[in-house]
């Protein structure tokens, strides 16, 4: 069955990260439409006025335009956060929200509330010193112990742009109950040492709306196992028709 399916690209990225996992969608006969979010097409942009509220309404405007209904919401990392408020805000046109690696959205607090407080003070301050924008990490960072070639990680930095550092600050909110979703969550195992995941993830669990699932690969599965990921997010879909 043919699905729609919305693609959140995480930080620093724009919708060319999800092109091979688009290209095999498509080829399975889904329609697919990959956003890139405010602030992140070009790294000379003013961002002063991009939050978090901006990126939801980035993929919001996406699904009123294209008039989608039953959407699947897939959200990256950082984008997590963006997709469950999507989802929450537009429940009449998101069938599932799919979180890659997400970050979950909490009412009230921020993607950097998920850091400890040293850490997150750290990051604040890399973003005032880098004209507001979250800076790339290096690539050393980016490939290790994440199943990516030398080539590909250096694929993704030379194509990294500087995040907008207001949506990692600027609070999530939420109108209901995030385990009242109908959500799933891909963890990909190569993060993940020993298996463990953060609490509010592991949480989610118990949620009879959610389930879980497993890639064998690193935090960049659309880039490193982006096979995988498409059958993967097509089975999901399949569980939501």
């Amino acid at each position: 069955m043919k699905n729609d399916f919305v693609l959140i690209p995480g930080p620093w990225m724009g919708a060319w990260a999800w092109a091979p996992v688009t290209r095999r969608l498509r080829a399975l006969g889904h329609s697919v439409r990959a956003v890139t979010l405010s602030g992140l097409a070009s790294p000379d942009a003013d961002v002063s006025a991009v939050g978090l509220a901006t990126h939801v309404e980035d993929v919001l405007m996406v699904l009123a335009k294209e008039d989608l209904r039953d959407a699947i919401v897939v959200g990256h990392s950082y984008s997590g956060i963006v997709a469950g408020q999507v989802a929450d805000r537009a429940p009449d046109r998101v069938a599932r929200t799919v979180f890659v690696e997400g970050f979950l959205p909490h009412d009230g607090k921020s993607m950097l509330h998920a850091f400890p407080e040293r850490q997150r003070a750290g990051e604040l301050q890399l973003i005032a010193e880098n004209r507001g924008r979250w800076p790339i990490p290096d690539v050393t960072i980016v490939a290790e112990g994440q199943d990516l070639s030398t080539e590909q990680a250096q694929w993704l930095v030379d194509r990294f742009v500087g995040h907008p550092g207001h949506t990692l600050s600027e609070p999530a909110v939420l109108r209901r109950p995030l385990a009242h979703q109908r959500a799933s969550y891909i963890v990909c195992e190569k993060e993940h040492f020993g298996g463990s995941v953060s609490a509010d993830v592991a949480a989610m669990r118990a949620e009879p709306n959610w389930t879980f699932h497993t890639l064998d690969t690193g935090h960049w599965p659309m880039i490193s196992a982006p096979d995988r990921l498409a059958s993967l997010l097509t089975a999901i879909a399949a569980q939501s028709n």
